[in-house]
């Protein structure tokens, strides 16, 4: 199978791949990643908040997201999305979104639910003794999460949130259901325009193999770091 494998292709098609579809791929992953750590904190406060109907929004909201496949969801955004903005407004025609639009939207609102359990168990993390000690000194609930609770939640949980990073990294590969060309979606675009089915895929799961695995061991060593400082 391997006797005919030809490595022009790869090298010939690699500045495509690259500037095209990774370029993509890693926007992706980052306004993924930051909308999601910003709406995910949102959430974990209103998890953990005396209120219980806000603590019950959240945590459906949650528990929705985290029983639904992602490949389902951007589905749904994609399609339903634009007919139930223009009931909302009252248009007679869809809304549009787009399928960049739409990817982003629906993996930061997807990652939003992880990223929220992982900053609840970092907020649940920091002893209460800082909480009322804070209190004490006259702050009140918010001065008291984003001076004291919050920076340490997050120092405590880097190591977790970009683990979460990585497997959205991997995840982006399914925005091929829009016909957006990300790093895999490029490579499966030239696979079937140059008939190289098995360099190209091949290709493609060594550069995810070699970006995930060293940014996992980067991962491990920022671990180890921080928890020589706790």
């Amino acid at each position: 199978m391997f006797g005919d494998f030809d490595f022009d292709v790869i090298w010939r098609t690699a500045p495509y791949l690259f500037k095209e579809g990774m370029t993509f791929t890693l926007t992706l992953t980052a306004m993924a990643t930051a909308g999601g750590i910003v709406f995910g904190t949102l959430l974990a406060m209103m998890r953990l908040s005396r209120f219980r109907w806000l603590s019950a929004v959240a945590g459906t909201y949650v528990n929705l997201m985290r029983s639904l496949p992602l490949l389902l969801v951007i589905f749904w955004f994609y399609f339903l999305v634009p007919y139930i903005g223009a009931w909302i407004i009252g248009s007679s025609t869809p809304i549009k979104v787009g399928a960049y639009w739409s990817s982003v939207i629906t993996f930061t609102m997807f990652e939003a639910a992880f990223f929220c359990e992982i900053m609840r168990a970092g907020i649940q993390s920091i002893s209460r003794g800082q909480t009322y000690a804070a209190y004490a000194l006259g702050l009140n609930y918010w001065q008291t999460m984003g001076s004291v609770v919050l920076p340490q939640a997050f120092r405590n949980m880097i190591p977790v949130l970009l683990t979460q990073t990585i497997v959205l990294f991997q995840d982006t590969s399914l925005v091929y259901v829009l016909s957006i060309t990300d790093f895999l979606g490029a490579a499966s675009k030239v696979a079937q325009r140059d008939g190289r089915l098995v360099e190209m895929y091949v290709f493609a799961a060594v550069v995810y193999f070699i970006i995930c695995f060293a940014a996992s061991r980067l991962v491990r060593r920022l671990q180890q770091r921080v928890a020589i400082v706790r």
